[in-house]
């Protein structure tokens, strides 16, 4: 079981840019994709970005493409989201998690981090 902890939130404003950690414990981590999901008020949990075991491939939702940036790195075993152009709308609660059956589907996720609270005001 690989234990996740997200961290790097916080309250910010419209066009601002963060960037979210994500550490990984317990089983080798570089053998996995990786996600991040977010949560908003209200709102269910959704698809944010997604990065491949080697770090060679990347995917982004389309509410997202263009200012956030994922990366990973197996030798320090974490994950980065790079938020740039931060919006209200990007406001919810951020959470990392191990993709183990290769869709994006939140299903095919596990290991869920306790999640970092990110606030975009306008």
């Amino acid at each position: 079981q690989v234990q996740l902890v997200e961290s790097g939130g916080g309250l910010v404003q419209a066009g601002d840019s963060l960037r979210l950690s994500c550490a990984a414990s317990g089983r080798p981590f570089s053998s996995y994709a990786m996600g991040w999901f977010r949560q908003g008020p209200a709102k269910e949990r959704e698809f944010v970005s997604a990065v491949n075991w080697s770090g060679t491939s990347t995917y982004y939702a389309d509410s997202v493409k263009g200012r956030f940036t994922i990366s990973r790195d197996n030798a320090k075993n974490a994950v980065y989201l790079q938020m740039n152009s931060l919006k209200p709308e990007d406001t919810a609660v951020y959470y990392c998690a191990v993709n183990v059956a290769g869709s994006f589907r939140e299903s095919d996720f596990r290991s869920w981090g306790q999640g970092t609270q990110v606030t975009v005001s306008s």
